[in-house]
């Protein structure tokens, strides 16, 4: 009997820390739409695209979440911080008008300007 309530407790060990896994790698993979949507509209999507219009006001910050491959076109001029899973950061000034690639992943990206920021995101789907 106390062999079968060790290997019980064991079991539901080994499924609590698969949950508490699963549970990271799904934030690491969040909808940004999903979970931050005063900053994320989608304009459009189909089966190919879907394109984000993501609008910050001065100093905001979002949660962590994932995009797949994009094309992201800058309306105007800004610094944000991205801070990836890995707590490391990256400031990146951008200008109005220019366009960047910006390969798929996690990040938290903050505006640390002093004025709103905004851009459109061109996701591409498999």
């Amino acid at each position: 009997m106390k062999n079968l309530t060790m290997g019980a407790v064991l079991i539901l060990a080994g499924i609590i820390a698969y949950g508490v896994t699963a549970r990271a790698q799904t934030a690491n993979k969040a909808d940004p739409v999903k979970v931050d949507p005063k900053h994320y509209k989608v304009e459009f999507e189909n089966e190919s695209v879907r394109v984000l219009r993501i609008s910050y006001g001065a100093g905001e910050k979002s949660v962590m979440h994932n995009h797949p491959n994009a094309v992201a076109v800058y309306l105007t001029d800004g610094t944000t911080r991205m801070t990836t899973p890995d707590g490391k950061s990256q400031d990146v000034p951008v200008k109005a008008g220019t366009t960047g690639w910006t390969p798929a992943g996690s990040h938290l990206p903050q505006n640390i300007g002093n004025k709103a920021f905004e851009l459109i995101l061109v996701e591409l789907k498999k």
